[in-house]
């Protein structure tokens, strides 16, 4: 069992669940407003820059998971194929083209924004979101696509597949009660990113 399994971290799939997917074969497109679009292997993407974040993914179910996320900075991803200066917004889209969400450049540009193929040293398996997915610590997680296999550079916002059902937008993290999985409590925390609890 993986290191999110062991700690009962819940898994969830709206669109249900793909199954088991081949890493190998593995592509992901990028398209849009770019210089050079491209459609990226399993091969590439592991050549590229591995950066780990060390943060949490926090749900708007009210879970939060904290680890080591393993992957590509998504900022990285725009550059290799020339984003280009009119980009306002990021779309991901997950495998079979049915649950799709965007976020704002300037936060697909942050850090700790990656397409994030492990967990603590674990290659993520198909529950958490694997191969490989989005990482965004920044905003609620339902803005971290799973098994992502499209990357849209656009300039104007469309909402996704949660949003267009009632989730907001912007997606900013609340303040609240979430149960940290990696304590097993629930805690406090404020608004925005999850970096403390408000009972420490």
């Amino acid at each position: 069992m993986s290191r999110l399994g062991e700690m009962g971290t819940p898994v969830f799939w709206a669109e249900g669940h793909p199954g088991v997917l081949k890493r190998e074969s593995w592509q992901i497109q990028v398209s849009g407003l770019c210089d050079s679009p491209k459609t990226f292997s399993w091969d590439e993407l592991m050549a590229m820059p591995k950066s780990v974040a060390d943060a949490r993914l926090t749900s708007v179910t009210r879970f939060s998971v904290r680890g080591r996320w393993g992957g590509i900075r998504v900022s990285d991803l725009l550059d290799a194929v020339g984003a280009r200066a009119d980009v306002s917004y990021v779309r991901f889209w997950s495998y079979r083209d049915i649950y799709d969400t965007s976020i704002p450049i300037d936060i697909a540009r942050e850090d700790r924004t990656l397409l994030s193929y492990e967990f603590d040293g674990e290659a993520l398996d198909e529950d958490y979101g694997g191969p490989i997915r989005v990482f965004c610590p920044y905003l609620w997680g339902y803005k971290s696509a799973k098994s992502v296999v499209k990357v849209q550079l656009m300039s104007t916002y469309v909402s996704g597949f949660w949003e267009i059902r009632g989730y907001p937008d912007d997606a900013i993290i609340t303040a609240g009660r979430v149960r940290d999985m990696n304590s097993g409590r629930t805690r406090p925390i404020p608004g925005g990113e999850v970096i403390r609890f408000l009972d420490e």
